[in-house]
Order: structure tokens, then C-alpha cells, then sequence
């Protein structure tokens, strides 16, 4: 990483990062994102693979890399059974700090890739089963009993539940549910970005109901461009930034890398007005209480 790095990524937490192995092109290995992110003096970052697992992967790089500190997960995709109660289970014994729910596997993303090809963008470098099956989180109109266990394991361990590539209706009705459970930490996905978006509306109601947003750089990004930077910005000043999170998620073979994403990324929303206080909250103060609050 060559650039100059701003001042205000110390200390900083990347909660959506994507680097290999991977069946995905990514920029950068796992060792590579790392050393990046310690030069970039950051406190820590989070992998996520939307294979299924990374929770076992950062305690292998945590064990290096003491200086910093190096989260992961369980993405309940069909790679490890879906929503897999067990999987979860296991992955929160060993230590996973955020469950995504369904991503690759949801009918939304799958929907929304059938719609909009992206050569750029999820295209694995070995072919993957096509499967038209996809996972939700209802039983009818009903949520499942494997969602609500679920949760009840995320409220047990105090950890995160994030809504991956779920529809916003869903998310909503998930939300409700993880809230009557007890879950205390919920992460709203990307919510600019189109292959999940919420509307203005949708994101003030999800922050009455004690969610965090996602603020995503991909969204503003040549392969997506779904928001422009000062539409974000207004977007962020609107909703609050101690209910918003900054996030790339980077790591695409064909984009700069994650730490360098999320310097240019603070850069341009302090360009239009967002203080360096609320980049703080948002990259800071916001993902560190998420993560070990």
C-alpha cells in the first residue's frame, strides 16, 4: 500500500472485508489485508467469506499478528447447511463475532444477479453448483424455529447478527423477531447498495428499532453506483452517525485494496462535509462497541 493514509483509520475497524483463499478473485490474501491494515495502524478488521466460514481463519491470523486484532464469522449460506443451528453454534464456541445470514444463498441476491450481470462481481474462478434453491427465514409467514435458535445463541453470546443479503421486508420482520429474543447488536447490510436497498424511510425505522447501518463504499463504486458520495454523506447526517458504520467491502480482484478503499473512502465524505468527529463514531467507536461492547 503506497498511499499516504489518513490519520483518522487509527484505530479503526473494518467490519466488511473480503481477501483469499477464496473461491471468488480477490486482491489480497488474508496475510496481505493484515499487513495493510497494521501499517495503516488500525485496531481491526473483520473477515468475511461468503463461503461460510472465517472465524477459524482469524484466530490463525490473530495468533501472528498480536498488534492487531483480526475478527470473523459464520456466513449461514447453503456451503454450511443454510441456517444451520449447530454451525452457528459451534462457530460462536470458537470464537465467530458476527452471523451473517443467508447471502449467496438468499432468493433477493439471486434475484437481483439473474437482473443485473456483474462481470466484476461474484464470478468464481471454479464453477459452483447453480442451484435455483434458495434460504429464507420463514416457515410460511412465519419465522423459522431455526432462525429463532438462532438468535437466542447470538443473545446468549452477546455477539452480532447481520442481515446479509436479505430483502429490507425481511430484514424488518427479523429484526422484530431478534429483538423480542434478546439480541442486542444487529448490523443492517450494505443498505445503499442494490443488491439489498433500503429506503431512506426503511433505515430510519431500522434505527428506531437500535440498529446500525452499514454505510457501503461498493455502493458508490463503478460496478454498482447506486449512491454518489454526497448523497451518503447527507444520508449519514440525516440518520445520526452514532447509528451508522463505515464499511468498503472491498476486496475484489479487479479493485485498489480494502485499506487503501477505506482511506479513499474517509477522505471523500470528509470532502463533503461529514466532520472527523463522525468518521470516528462510524469507524471507531461504532464497530469496536458491535464487536466487543
Amino acid at each position: 500500500m503506497m498511499v499516504k493514509v489518513s490519520n483518522l483509520l487509527k484505530g479503526a475497524i473494518e467490519l466488511h472485508a473480503h481477501s483469499a483463499p477464496s473461491i471468488f478473485p480477490r486482491k489480497q490474501t488474508d496475510w496481505e489485508l493484515v499487513e495493510d491494515a497494521k501499517k495503516a495502524e488500525m485496531y481491526g478488521i473483520v473477515i468475511k467469506a461468503h463461503e461460510g466460514v472465517s472465524y477459524d481463519r482469524a484466530a490463525l491470523l490473530q495468533e501472528k499478528n498480536p498488534e492487531i486484532k483480526v475478527f470473523g464469522g459464520l456466513v449461514c449460506n447453503d456451503f454450511v447447511g443454510g441456517l444451520n443451528v449447530n454451525a452457528v453454534d459451534l462457530a460462536l464456541k470458537m470464537g465467530a463475532r458476527i452471523i451473517w445470514m443467508p447471502t449467496l444463498s438468499s432468493s433477493r441476491h439471486k434475484k437481483y444477479f439473474k437482473e443485473n450481470k456483474k462481470e466484476n462481481i461474484l464470478n468464481p474462478k471454479k464453477r459452483m453448483n447453480n442451484s435455483e434453491n434458495t434460504i429464507s427465514i420463514f416457515d410460511g409467514k412465519k419465522i423459522k424455529d431455526s432462525v429463532k435458535h438462532i438468535l437466542d445463541l447470538i443473545a446468549k453470546n452477546n455477539r452480532v447478527l447481520a442481515t446479509g443479503h436479505l430483502s429490507s421486508e425481511d430484514s424488518y420482520q427479523l429484526v422484530l423477531e431478534a429483538k423480542k429474543i434478546g439480541v442486542q447488536k444487529i448490523l443492517i447490510q450494505h443498505v445503499d447498495l442494490g443488491i439489498s436497498p433500503y429506503s431512506l424511510e426503511e433505515q430510519k425505522q431500522l434505527v428506531k428499532e437500535g440498529c446500525y447501518l452499514e454505510k457501503c463504499y461498493l455502493a458508490c463504486s463503478d460496478d454498482f453506483k447506486d449512491i454518489k458520495i454526497q448523497d451518503m454523506a447527507e444520508s449519514i447526517h440525516t440518520l445520526g452517525s452514532s447509528n451508522c458504520v463505515l464499511v468498503t467491502d472491498y476486496g475484489q480482484e479487479h479493485h485498489i485494496p480494502v485499506v487503501e478503499a477505506m482511506n479513499s473512502f474517509v477522505n471523500k465524505l470528509t470532502e463533503v462535509g461529514i466532520s472527523n468527529q463522525d468518521i470516528n463514531k462510524m469507524i471507531v467507536r461504532n464497530p469496536k462497541y458491535l464487536l466487543e461492547g
